[in-house]
């Protein structure tokens, strides 16, 4: 019965044009130094073959033209085909596109199908923005990193928020501007902060909604008075500085929490008596003046990071939304052509005020000539949302790095990886994995220089190593440059991923000798 059903639904997608019907032949040749060693691969061909429910015969006294068949001059000589229609057809091969060579652009990487260049120009597809999933040591943060670098070259500012202070030696290096986010530093970001030259439009209530949607992340859930009460105060606060929704207003010195803090402070209802008692870490307590400073901050450097390393885990939500809202302030009223790199993006995924404000980025930023690319280790609490899902679906270019075995179902799931791909992240090696772009994608290897390499590894042997070098040459007065480059590139070589099998019949081909054809 079921049989029949699967036979109907085929036969209404051949008649809607949907399916078609191919003639199909899939063979395989197994190349080996020995006969020995020969027989022992073959072995292990048919059993992974064996394994997947496939059913694999050997071309038994036809290996001429079974060899034939499977080199590249297009010939089929054994003529063993099976009728599959479009969907099986595609399942069989791996990578949709053999080739991501355009005509101008930055090089990502090298295909690792065909030998060919991966350039790109993220900013000529319907919008600029990536995603980067991996696991954590699979090459994520180097080759954004490499892809900053690369395209700083072509005059393209480049903005990061970085966690972990990985970029700092990067910054330094290409002269850019580095700050230290954190509770002591001299590093301050108003979050009432409004645009500097006058609008024809409001934007005080696009501030204002943004205000609640950090209160959320900073209280804690507000109920609907609450949230009533915080409206009207926020209203009063920037009333007091003589700013109001007339757009010519606007221009003035915005208020501080502390005012906010006050404005509660003064109104009779309850709810405001308890949003003010929460706010009171913020303004006297331990974390007094992280939040309550002008701003003293500017984005006029062409490669911009904001660390926030030192800062509490419990904070870094809050000081990464703070820090992309005043981002998106200056990038909406100053067009250029950026980057923003948003790494450990999961940590905004988390909360729904701020998940959506990524969203929003995502969405947008086309507009304003901007490149939105996030960057996560953990594929569950970034896609698991809505807001994680639409983010991907905003993103023209997506980039998969190797992934942990728990991830790879909620992968695949989401980019409809074929059983090849699944298998080929799973066992990528450092800097491989598949990269998106629009309809296409292909299997990758990073690549970098070694002078590139040296300002962009992360690896503690090698830092460790660069550090002991440039010590000793300060003391020889050696080229420090020279030492940099003592320590391996593992992103400089790259072996081939392995064949990909999928479901059909296949015919092994033995060849003891590859540089031969067998008699």
């Amino acid at each position: 019965q079921a049989a029949l059903g699967d036979a109907k639904s085929l036969q209404e997608q051949l008649v809607k044009g949907i399916e078609r019907f191919f003639h199909f032949s899939f063979y395989i040749t197994v190349s080996a130094d020995t006969l020995e060693v020969l027989n022992n691969v073959t072995y292990q061909v048919e059993s992974t073959l064996g394994s997947l429910s496939l059913i694999s015969k050997k071309a038994t006294l036809d290996m001429e033209a079974a060899f034939q068949s499977t080199i590249p001059i297009c010939l089929d000589k054994l003529k063993v085909v099976r009728n599959m229609d479009t969907t099986s057809v595609a399942t069989t091969f791996p990578f949709t596109s053999s080739e991501l060579t355009a005509n101008e652009g930055i090089l990502y990487g090298i295909n690792k199908h065909n030998g060919s260049l991966i350039i790109f120009d993220r900013f000529s597809l319907e919008n600029a923005n990536s995603v980067i999933f991996a696991k954590s040591g699979a090459g994520k943060s180097y080759l954004v990193k490499l892809e900053a670098l690369r395209s700083l070259l072509f005059g393209v500012e480049i903005i990061v928020i970085d966690p972990e202070s990985e970029y700092k030696r990067l910054c330094q290096a290409v002269g850019g501007e580095y700050l230290d986010f954190s509770v002591n530093s001299s590093t301050k970001i108003n979050p009432f902060d409004l645009p500097k030259t006058p609008e024809v439009e409001d934007q005080l209530s696009l501030k204002i909604l943004s205000l609640h949607a950090l209160f959320r992340i900073m209280l804690g859930e507000l109920s609907s008075s609450e949230s009533a009460v915080l409206d009207r105060a926020l209203i009063d606060t920037y009333r007091m500085k003589g700013i109001t929704q007339d757009p010519m207003t606007q221009t003035n010195e915005p208020p501080l929490l502390e005012d906010l803090y006050k404005v509660l402070q003064a109104m009779d209802e309850p709810e405001s008596k308890s949003l003010a008692e929460r706010m009171e870490r913020y303004i006297k307590g331990s974390l007094a003046g992280v939040f309550d400073q002008r701003s003293n901050v500017n984005l006029d450097n062409s490669f911009t990071v904001f660390s926030i390393k030192n800062l509490e885990d419990v904070l870094r939500p809050i000081a990464m939304f703070m820090i992309l809202d005043f981002i998106w302030t200056k990038v909406k009223h100053d067009l250029k052509k950026r980057l923003l790199l948003l790494d450990e993006a999961w940590t905004l995924m988390r909360y729904p005020d701020s998940a959506a404000f990524v969203y929003s980025l995502a969405k947008r930023a086309r507009k304003y000539y901007l490149g939105l690319t996030t960057i996560t280790q953990d594929v569950a609490d970034f896609l698991n949302t809505d807001y994680g899902k639409a983010v991907v679906t905003n993103s023209s270019i997506q980039i998969l790095l190797k992934q942990h075995p728990a991830a790879i179902d909620r992968i695949s799931e989401i980019f409809y990886l074929s059983q090849g791909e699944r298998n080929f992240l799973l066992a990528a090696g450092i800097g491989e994995g598949l990269f998106f772009a629009g309809t296409n994608h292909v299997a990758m290897q990073i690549k970098a220089s070694e002078q590139e390499h040296a300002l962009i590894t992360t690896d503690p042997k090698e830092i460790v190593q660069r550090q002991k070098d440039e010590d000793l040459s300060k003391i020889t007065n050696k080229n420090p440059q020279q030492s940099t480059n003592s320590m391996p590139n593992p992103y400089a070589t790259g072996e081939d991923s392995g064949e990909n099998f999928t479901q059909g019949k296949i015919l092994l081909n033995q060849n003891p000798n590859p540089t031969k054809l067998p008699s």
